[in-house]
């Protein structure tokens, strides 16, 4: 088992069908390139466990300082594949996001979980994880 960045396209694009089990509005390309944008523009990484020569579990993530919270690593996105939960995965690579964000000087690791995503609530909460905020947002017209 080990944990790497997706650094290229052809990395990245190994981590989407794992990815698409969380985000599954997104196409493969619209996936590669939104990564490459965001990972330009806001220093978005993506991380995944490997085991057996497959891609197990995916994170996206940033670091951000905000007056709030301070420096802190926000996660985007954590997922294991679904044919692989409760084997450790999940575990593992959160563990490793926590030891990568003290490495960067965060103070703090912070997400957002959809009110309907109980399984995460409750893994979130098992890595000792607490609701210390409510998220509110307004759709703007395009």
């Amino acid at each position: 088992m080990k944990i790497e960045f997706a650094e290229t396209d052809a990395e990245v694009e190994r981590c989407f069908p794992v990815m698409a089990q969380l985000r599954p509005y997104l196409t493969l390309s619209d996936f590669v390139e939104r990564v490459g944008r965001q990972a330009q523009q806001d220093g978005y990484r993506t991380a995944y466990l490997e085991a057996d020569g497959a891609v197990k579990a995916v994170a996206g993530f940033r670091v951000m300082e905000m007056l709030a919270r301070g420096r802190s690593l926000y996660l985007d996105d954590l997922v294991t594949d679904g044919d692989e939960r409760s084997k450790g995965y999940g575990d593992s690579l959160f563990d490793w996001l926590v030891e990568h964000a003290k490495s960067l000087g965060c103070e703090q690791l912070h997400l957002d979980s959809g009110v309907q995503r109980f399984d995460a609530h409750r893994f979130y909460f098992r890595k000792r994880m607490k609701i210390d905020a409510y998220h509110f947002s307004v759709k703007l017209g395009r």
